[in-house]
């Protein structure tokens, strides 16, 4: 095994902790290709009990990952450098799209693009759950649907019923309405 040193060990995780899309799962993935497989850091039976014990911390597994990975490579300098270097830059990053997102959403133009995605993400959520329903439809009349639906309208829009207590009376009403003649 290789032992990097801290700049190339910081480099790494920086680059790879916080260029990767797809969530931790994905970002282990990447970083297993780099330190165990072309770089020859660490071997696959320490990167295995790394990913173990980070999969049963709280909190965010990934940086706990890289926590213990910089741990193996170099102690506590190592474990500070990987940590510093998977969460900073991702840090930053958030910061700086959330002051532009304040900015971009005070702009009038802006204001009318993100209305119109708005509209878009409410079609696609009915389209899917039209989509989910459609095959429970059967042998449920339109009045039955209609109820259903407004009633969750009003018990969510005009009486302020949270969506997951809306949701759980949804789920036990739907067990209970008779349909065919029948208890379902």
């Amino acid at each position: 095994m290789v032992k990097p040193s801290l700049p190339r060990l910081f480099w790494a995780f920086a680059r790879y902790g916080n260029l990767t899309f797809g969530g931790g799962t994905a970002t282990i993935a990447t970083l297993h290709e780099e330190v165990v497989e072309r770089k020859n850091w660490i071997g696959q039976e320490s990167f295995d009990l790394a990913y173990a014990l980070s999969r049963l911390t709280p909190g965010t597994n990934l940086l706990a990952f890289c926590t213990a990975i910089g741990w193996r490579l170099r102690s506590w300098p190592g474990a500070i450098s990987t940590l510093v270097a998977a969460s900073v830059p991702c840090g930053v990053m958030a910061v700086m799209l959330t002051i532009c997102f304040s900015w971009w959403s005070k702009n009038p133009t802006a204001q009318i693009a993100l209305k119109g995605a708005l509209v878009a993400a409410v079609a696609v959520m009915a389209i899917t759950g039209i989509t989910i329903i459609r095959p429970h439809w059967r042998g449920t009349s339109r009045f039955q649907l209609l109820l259903f639906v407004a009633g969750a309208f009003i018990a969510s829009f005009w009486l302020g019923i949270t969506p997951i207590r809306v949701l759980v009376v949804a789920a036990v009403a739907g067990l209970l309405w008779p349909v065919g003649g029948r208890k379902a």
